[in-house]
């Protein structure tokens, strides 16, 4: 594969002076290691419609379930993706994305972000949105497990657990039951890749997980977009937005991607538009219910000459999701796998 003129060196330029310098005080004593994306819930209006289409397309079995909420494992686990109906008054969304912490213990955790002026509150209601308890950190029980959320300054909201966790029960959420039997599907996931998320301040956000969890960046999308790298340098999440003099913005997880082996554009579009979804109008910036499109990021945003293929469809509820190949890390190259060796390893 030709090697991308977005090289090490050239990210390393680009990245301003703060982004380098949160780099090292992420890299020094960081107050939780962050070790995987784990987990992620959406809110849908049909909870059955949507674990059939994810099912069909990926195969997807449950491997738990609770009151209404549903638990579909991403790969061989215990990654998953949780469905929930929407709340009266809420609208269909990617709810939260959640993180495995490097020796997770609730007392200790909980601890932590209190040091770091995070304030404890009771679990708030599903419907509300993180902005209205920025900087807040809670418990909410299910059947005597215990869940721990945090809303970031921004909004965003994160759940923190043990790398066991697959939403079941137990101490850790780790016990779950034999996975479901589900349909082979269309394609085979292997895990949860990145998550992009749009905040009233992106640097701002960049600054505290970097120094908060010890991310690094791993790559760069334009002068001012950062791939914030997790684990093993695959694993990303993308803190977009400038700064707002409306600080009360909600954040929101713009969408998410799953990471699969014999990626094939063409090859995947044909079957996903044989399969009831259709390609976006041309010329049309968003995309409706059960649309397929893809972007092709430009050597000016980190991609490759003639553009590193970004694939993207959306759900029955118009929720927006993306597939890229098993090496892709949010760098260059065509398949988006070229990322600074440090972060990304063998990537």
């Amino acid at each position: 594969m030709k090697q991308s003129a977005f090289s090490r060196r050239t990210l390393l330029a680009a990245l301003p002076g703060s982004l380098l310098g949160s780099r090292l005080l992420a890299q020094s004593s960081p107050a939780l290691r962050i070790e995987k994306i784990n987990c992620f819930e959406i809110a849908v209006a049909d909870v059955q419609r949507t674990v059939d289409f994810y099912q069909k397309l990926f195969g997807m079995p449950v491997q738990s379930r609770h009151g209404g909420r549903v638990c579909l494992r991403v790969g061989a686990g215990p990654a998953f993706m949780a469905v929930r109906r929407v709340e009266s008054g809420e609208a269909p969304s990617i709810v939260h994305l959640g993180y495995s912490v490097q020796n997770f213990d609730l007392v200790t955790v909980q601890s932590v972000l209190q040091q770091q002026g995070f304030s404890r509150i009771e679990a708030p209601p599903l419907v509300q949105p993180g902005i209205a308890h920025p900087r807040r950190c809670w418990v909410r029980m299910r059947d005597g497990t215990p869940e721990l959320y945090l809303s970031d300054d921004r909004g965003l909201i994160v759940q923190l657990s043990d790398g066991s966790y697959c939403g079941g029960s137990g101490e850790l959420g780790s016990v779950c039951p034999a996975p479901e039997q589900a349909p082979a599907g269309l394609f085979q996931l292997q895990e949860i890749n990145h998550f992009t998320a749009f905040v009233n301040d992106g640097a701002g956000a960049n600054t505290f997980y970097q120094q908060f969890f010890g991310l690094e960046v791993q790559a760069y999308q334009g002068a001012n977009s950062p791939v914030t790298g997790i684990g093993d340098g695959k694993q990303f999440v993308m803190y977009a937005g400038g700064v707002q003099a409306d600080r009360a913005v909600p954040a929101s997880l713009n969408h998410g991607c799953f990471n699969m082996p014999g990626f094939d554009v063409e090859a995947i579009l044909a079957t996903l538009t044989a399969n009831g979804l259709s390609a976006r109008p041309e010329g049309q910036r968003t995309a409706g219910p059960l649309m397929h499109y893809v972007s092709r990021r430009q050597p000016e945003r980190g991609g490759a000459v003639g553009g590193t293929p970004e694939l993207y469809f959306t759900d029955p509820d118009g929720l927006l999701m993306q597939l890229q190949d098993l090496s892709y890390c949010g760098g260059g190259g065509y398949l988006g796998n070229e990322c600074l060796a440090k972060a990304a390893g063998a990537a």
